[in-house]
């Protein structure tokens, strides 16, 4: 049987590397195939690039192409489909590890810096050992070469599922992080107080990570960096989908779901019956719903937690229903938090989201006609919230990241936080509670909240400057420019070294009539921002005062 199963796996290698042994017109063709499919099928995809970028990025691999080796071809192909920006939308080359084998350790990066969450018991000298340097690059140059690679939604979706290619040494070489093609890739390490290099061999062709949920768990052949005496609740029984714990000294209900999915012995409906049940029944103050590994699945069987929470009115209240979110809550799974953040008083707890709030979500799988590597291409438009209120991702009310330490400590600050969290004194939506401030004149007060906001950690995933950008160009826009110019002032002083906060009080004052004060501070942005788009703005805005002298200094509206 072992005999039959070698024989089997060295045949699959050999097709798998036949694919390819292309000739350099074939890649070619497989290259136009991407461009052209694009342009036909899915030119809705063309939304965080431009279709000039795209077509300039084809013709510069397609010019490379006759330097290049196959797998560097391969992820240049990757790099283009991701250059989409959605999660869905990748390049399927990961799973031909005959030549994409891995590493056989698990890169997680904590609060901080990278570490080797978990490996193979050949290495485990290295669990627990912050990564310094891969190949010829410093930790932060490598994370930036293979940034490019995998499809990132946002930079969160990168920490959660873009480490992988971290791993490969295929991609490595092909992102210039190594400077030969090796299955041995030399790292160095830092682990208590000591700096080392280790050269760590690829995987055998066939072979992959075991992890679960983005962990390397404990096991006879795999090694987890963690405490082993005992297990976090977000941890706990990972074999099931879903479960729930009642912590009576907090008097709440913990519910860890990693998946939209029914568990084998129990659908969602049935489960969260029980759950709702409990919380009636019994002395529960607080529901802890925990979708920090949940990846998604399918968005239709979300109702049941929704509809429970608003029917369960002891729970939906500000501070009574928490959710951890984390850079694993993606797809299916952003769909529940938008619909919890639109239906419920729910107060999210955590890293943010690995997806856009609206997205391109579900794919069709084409073959590239020559290499037949599978193209994953979305199809469909996920909305569940106005345009206006769209973002790169879901933030969450009250940051909190987790370091090493805690981790290998089974600590949990997300949890601690979630249950320590007293409603009556956060501001779950700062820019209305700043306008409500605004809008009694208490002027005084709003520049206070808004610094001592500004500079607390818990609000650390919220747009400050770019919602008061907003308001300021909203009150701009309805002939209120002294007003804008308070709020486009304070920006400045809370963001003195963005330009474009400082471009935009210039335009407040050109409105306002003041040309001069206009043109010293179009000056100081385009000095901040020479040749950035806001420079580029500030240099066109002076030309614009320049060409009409003739108007007074204070102009009247």
């Amino acid at each position: 049987m072992k005999t039959a199963i070698a024989c089997l796996l060295a045949i699959i290698s050999c097709q798998l590397l036949a694919q390819y042994d292309l000739t350099k017109d074939q890649w070619e063709q497989d290259l136009r195939f991407i461009q052209e499919t694009v342009h036909t099928d899915y030119p809705f995809l063309v939304k965080k690039t431009t279709a000039e970028e795209f077509d300039k990025a084809v013709e510069e691999l397609s010019e490379e192409i006759p330097n290049l080796e196959s797998h560097e071809i391969v992820v240049g192909l990757a790099r283009l489909i991701s250059s989409f920006k959605y999660g869905h939308t990748a390049l399927g080359f990961r799973h031909h590890n005959s030549i994409f084998r891995q590493l056989p350790v698990n890169f997680y990066l904590f609060k901080d810096g990278l570490y080797i969450q978990g490996a193979h018991k050949d290495y485990e000298e290295l669990v627990g050992a912050k990564v310094i340097q891969i190949g010829s690059m410093k930790t932060a140059d490598a994370l930036e070469a293979i940034y490019p690679v995998p499809p990132n939604e946002n930079d969160q979706y990168f920490k959660a599922y873009g480490l992988r290619y971290l791993s490969m040494p295929a991609v490595l070489h092909a992102q210039k992080v190594i400077p030969e093609l090796s299955d041995d890739v030399e790292i160095i390490f830092e682990k208590e107080g000591k700096t080392f290099t280790s050269t760590i061999e690829a995987l055998p062709s066939g072979e992959t990570m075991d992890t679960k949920y983005g962990f390397v768990t404990q096991s006879e052949d795999w090694v987890d960096a963690r405490d082993q005496s005992k297990t976090p609740y977000y941890l706990k029984n990972l074999d099931k989908i879903y479960y729930y714990e009642y912590l009576p000294e907090e008097k709440t209900v913990y519910v860890r779901q990693s998946q939209i999915q029914d568990d084998p012995e129990e659908n969602i409906p049935a489960f969260y019956e029980k759950v709702f049940e409990f919380i009636e029944d019994n002395e529960v103050e607080r529901l802890v719903l925990d979708v920090r590994l949940n990846g998604g699945g399918n968005n239709y069987k979300n109702k049941a937690v929704v509809t429970g929470v608003i029917e369960t009115e002891k729970i939906n209240q500000v501070g009574k229903f928490i959710v951890i979110i984390g850079r694993r809550t993606f797809s299916a799974c952003q769909n529940l938090i938008n619909e919890l953040d639109n239906y419920t008083n729910v107060v999210f707890v955590g890293e943010p989201s690995s997806e856009n709030v609206n997205f391109y979500g579900d794919n069709n799988r084409l073959e590239l006609p020559n290499s037949k590597i599978p193209v994953f291409l979305s199809f469909a438009w996920w909305q569940d919230k106005p345009q206006w209120e769209g973002a790169k991702w879901t933030a969450p009310h009250v940051a909190v990241d987790m370091t090493f330490e805690e981790y290998k400590n089974n600590d949990d600050p997300a949890l601690k936080a979630a249950l320590n969290f007293e409603g009556d004194n956060f501001v779950l939506d700062p820019m209305g509670y700043l306008t409500d401030l605004f809008i009694k004149g208490d002027m005084e007060k709003v520049q206070s909240e808004a610094a001592r906001m500004v500079n607390n950690p818990q609000y650390q995933f919220f747009n400050f400057e770019g919602e008061f950008n907003k308001v300021g160009y909203r009150l701009l826009n309805q002939g209120r420019s002294q007003e804008a110019v308070f709020v486009f002032q304070m920006n400045t002083q809370l963001f003195p070294d963005s330009a474009n906060t400082w471009d935009s009080l210039a335009e407040a004052y050109l409105k306002a009539g003041d040309k001069d004060k206009a043109i010293e501070l179009y000056n100081k942005a385009l000095k901040m921002d020479p040749e950035g788009v806001t420079g580029e703005n500030a240099k066109r805005m002076l030309e614009m005062i320049e060409s009409h002298p003739e108007k007074s200094n204070k102009e009247k509206k």
